[in-house]
C-alpha cells in the first residue's frame, strides 16, 4: 500500500527529472550540431575549469570522505571515493585525451549506391540524453561529461550520497565552463535527491533515451529490472587469472599480484586465481608469499589449503560464497584445477562476464580459453588491470559493460553513439 506521504516526494522527484529531461533534449540539439573544433576547445576548458578548482573539489571529498567513514565505509570504497590533486590532475587530462581522439558523430559506418541511383549511408549520431546512475565513484561525473560532449550527448547524473558534495562542486565548475564556451550548462546535469530521483530517471520515456548503472551488483539489478528507459547494464567483476600448466611462472607471478593488489577496489582487480594442479605445487609456495607480504588475505580450496599448511601460509577455507564474491580489498580466492576444461567450467559457474585471464606459453590453451570464456575482455599473459577505457586508448570509459547487445566491454565514445541512415536521391519514386 502506498503511503499518502510518499505521493507528493514522488511527484516532485518526477517533476524534477522531467524538467532535467525536457532542458537535456533542448541542449542535446545544440550538441548534435557542434564541430569537432567546438567540442575539442571545450573538453580543454574543462580541464582548465578542473584544475582551478582543484582546492575546493578536494575539500569538498575530504568532508564526504569524512563523512564516509563515520558512518564505517570500508576502506576499499573509501579508495574508490577518494580525489587527491594528483586524481584530480588524472581526470583532467582524460579530458584533454578525449580532445586528442576523432569526432565519431558523422561517420560513415556503411554505405552504397543503389541500382536506381539512391545513395545510401549508415552514420553515427548521438543516442541524445543520457542518464547515469553510479556509487561512490565522483571520477564517473567527468568522464560521464567528457565522454557526453564528445560524442554529442547531453547528460543526466544521479551519483551515490557517498560522493554529494564532490559532485556537486564538479559539476557547478563544469557548467560554468560549459557556458563560457558557449554551449548550454544543460548538457551536464545532476540528481541529487533520493531513490525516487533514480526511479523518475530510468521510467522517464520519452525524455530519455539510455540509461547507464554502474556501481554494485544490487544498484544495476535495481535499475535493470525497474527501468522503463533502454538500459545499457556494466556488471561487478568477479575476475579470475587462471595460470595454466604451460604458464612461465614467474610472468604469473608478477600477473597476478598486480592483477589483485595494484589498485583492489576496482572492478578490473583479480578475485580468484586458479592455478592447474601440475605447477601448484612450484607456484604457490612462492606467490603466497608474495600476496602474504601484499597483505593478501587467502580463501583457498581444500588442494589450495593443504599447499598454505606445508608452507605455514594462514589461510581461511573457502566457501561457495567465497569463489562467487568480489571483494574490492585485499582479499583472493585460490583454487588448484585440473586441467583447462576445469578451470573454463570454474569460470563459468563463478565469473560475472567482466574480464578473465590466462596466463600460458601453449598457444591451443591461450586459443581455447578465449574462445570459450563468456567475458566482456578475455587477456592472455596480461594483468586484468588493462581492462580500461583509458588503457585501451578511449581516453576515458562511461563503464564497462558485461552485457552483449550494442556495447561490450569498455565503453567509450562510439558506445556512446546510434546510427541512421542517410538516404540521397534525385526524384526517384518507388
Amino acid at each position: 500500500m502506498t503511503s499518502t506521504l510518499d505521493q507528493p516526494t514522488r511527484a516532485d522527484a518526477t517533476g524534477r527529472v522531467h524538467h532535467a529531461g525536457g532542458a537535456a533534449k533542448v541542449a542535446a540539439k545544440h550538441l548534435a550540431v557542434l564541430t569537432r573544433a567546438d567540442k575539442d576547445a571545450a573538453l580543454h576548458a574543462l580541464a582548465d575549469a578542473l584544475l582551478a578548482a582543484t582546492d575546493r573539489i578536494v575539500a569538498a571529498n575530504e568532508a564526504d570522505i569524512l563523512r564516509g567513514r563515520e558512518n564505517g565505509m570500508p576502506e576499499g570504497l573509501q579508495d574508490r571515493l577518494r580525489l587527491t590533486p594528483e586524481r584530480v590532475g588524472a581526470i583532467a587530462e582524460a579530458l584533454r585525451q578525449l580532445a586528442g581522439l576523432p569526432d565519431p558523430i558523422g561517420d560513415v559506418v556503411r554505405g552504397s549506391t543503389l541500382a536506381n541511383g539512391l545513395q545510401l549511408r549508415q552514420v553515427r549520431v548521438p543516442m541524445g540524453v543520457v542518464g547515469m546512475v553510479y556509487e561512490a565513484r565522483p571520477n564517473v561525473t567527468v568522464d560521464a561529461a567528457g565522454l557526453g560532449l564528445k560524442s554529442g550527448n547531453a547528460m543526466i547524473l544521479r551519483g551515490g550520497s557517498a560522493a554529494a558534495d564532490t559532485n556537486r562542486v564538479i559539476v557547478d565548475v563544469l557548467r560554468k565552463a560549459l557556458q563560457e564556451q558557449g554551449i548550454p550548462a544543460d548538457a551536464v546535469q545532476l540528481l541529487d535527491g533520493g531513490h525516487e530521483d533514480v526511479d523518475a530517471l530510468i521510467t522517464a520515456r520519452g525524455l530519455v533515451d539510455l540509461v547507464i548503472p554502474r556501481g554494485s551488483d544490487r544498484l544495476i539489478q535495481a535499475v535493470v529490472q525497474g527501468a522503463t528507459v533502454p538500459v545499457i547494464e556494466t556488471g561487478i567483476g568477479n575476475c579470475h587469472v587462471y595460470v595454466d600448466a604451460a604458464a612461465d611462472l614467474d610472468q604469473a607471478i608478477a600477473i597476478a599480484i598486480n592483477s589483485k593488489t595494484h589498485r583492489p577496489s576496482v572492478c578490473n582487480a583479480a578475485e580468484s586465481l586458479l592455478v592447474h594442479r601440475d605447477v601448484a605445487d612450484t607456484l604457490l609456495p612462492r606467490l603466497y608469499d608474495a600476496l602474504r607480504d601484499a597483505g593478501v588475505g587467502l580463501h583457498t580450496d581444500q588442494r589450495a589449503s593443504a599447499i598454505a599448511e606445508r608452507g605455514g601460509t594462514p589461510y581461511t577455507p573457502a566457501t561457495e560464497v567465497d569463489f562467487a564474491t568480489e571483494y574490492l580489498d585485499l582479499q583472493l580466492s585460490v583454487a588448484v584445477v585440473d586441467d583447462l576444461d576445469a578451470a573454463i567450467a570454474h569460470i563459468d559457474r563463478y565469473g560475472s562476464g567482466h574480464t578473465e585471464v590466462i596466463v600460458t606459453g601453449d598457444r591451443a590453451a591461450a586459443r581455447a580459453f578465449v574462445a570459450q570464456v563468456d567475458a566482456a575482455v578475455v587477456t592472455v599473459n596480461a594483468s586484468s588491470r588493462f581492462t580500461d577505457g583509458g588503457e585501451f586508448g578511449f581516453g576515458a570509459e562511461i563503464g564497462i559493460s558485461t552485457q552483449k547487445l550494442h556495447a561490450r566491454g569498455p565503453m567509450g565514445l562510439q558506445e556512446l553513439t546510434s546510427t541512421k541512415w542517410v538516404v540521397e536521391g534525385d526524384g526517384q519514386t518507388r
